[in-house]
């Protein structure tokens, strides 16, 4: 994994209560995992990490598209036990680096893709 650190892990917001997203608006990878025991629940990344976070959630809470429904409606129905971390890249290519290692141990995630 890159010499980059993750962030500490943090709940993640709801939109609804004005909440704030604290993730790169550049390339990273993020990481979302039940509060209370630890779970993985998803993994991704991209060109613009904050973004892509942001459409973890069903409209009109969230924003841009995802192909996955049942992700985001889980997140939302789970929202007030979700918490995540992000780790900032350099670039698109070492963000999609970053997410073949999460891919990696995909197993441990309740959404695998």
């Amino acid at each position: 994994m890159q010499a980059n650190t993750w962030s500490e892990w943090h709940l993640f917001p709801d939109p609804r209560q004005r909440g704030i997203l604290h993730a790169p608006f550049g390339a990273g990878c993020y990481e979302l995992r039940h509060r209370t025991d630890g779970r993985l629940i998803l993994f991704g990344g991209g060109g613009n990490c904050a973004f892509r976070m942001s459409s973890l959630l069903p409209y009109p809470a969230g924003c841009g598209s995802r192909d996955n429904d049942a992700k985001r409606d889980y997140v939302l129905q789970n929202l007030a036990n979700v918490e995540y971390r992000t780790l900032a890249c350099a670039d698109v290519k070492e963000a999609m680096e970053c997410e073949l290692e999460l891919k990696r141990n995909r197993a441990a995630y309740i959404f695998r893709t």
